[in-house]
């Protein structure tokens, strides 16, 4: 489930947990809820990573992006990320934050 995730990994994860975006916080409000029967866990250490969101039994990871995102560097770490994620098994999914605070049921 953590992938060998470092005990370095996991400290920054707890760093994530206690400053989270706004976006991050809008959207853990919904899904800390059990969305139709589906657990989530906020800052979720896997491997090197750190996912903003994750479901175990789905293997989903729900990554949120803020405007660092559309810099071409963050967007090649971005892709790098999602193509070993998913070596691994898990789906990744992302979302802008405009999207989680204009269309939060969507996103949902």
């Amino acid at each position: 489930m953590f992938e060998g995730a470092s005990h370095i990994i996991f400290e920054n994860a707890t760093q994530l947990r206690k400053n989270m975006t706004a976006a991050e916080m809008s959207l853990w409000l919904h899904l800390r809820k059990d969305l139709n029967g589906y657990k989530f866990r906020r800052q979720h250490p896997i491997g090197v990573y750190i996912a903003d969101f994750y479901c175990h039994n789905a293997k989903l990871i729900i990554e949120l992006d803020g405007s660092i995102h559309n810099q071409d560097d963050v967007k090649k770490n971005d892709m790098t990320r999602k193509e070993d994620l998913e070596k691994w098994g898990y789906s990744v999914i992302r979302f802008t934050n405009v999207e989680v605070f204009k269309q939060l049921e969507l996103v949902i």
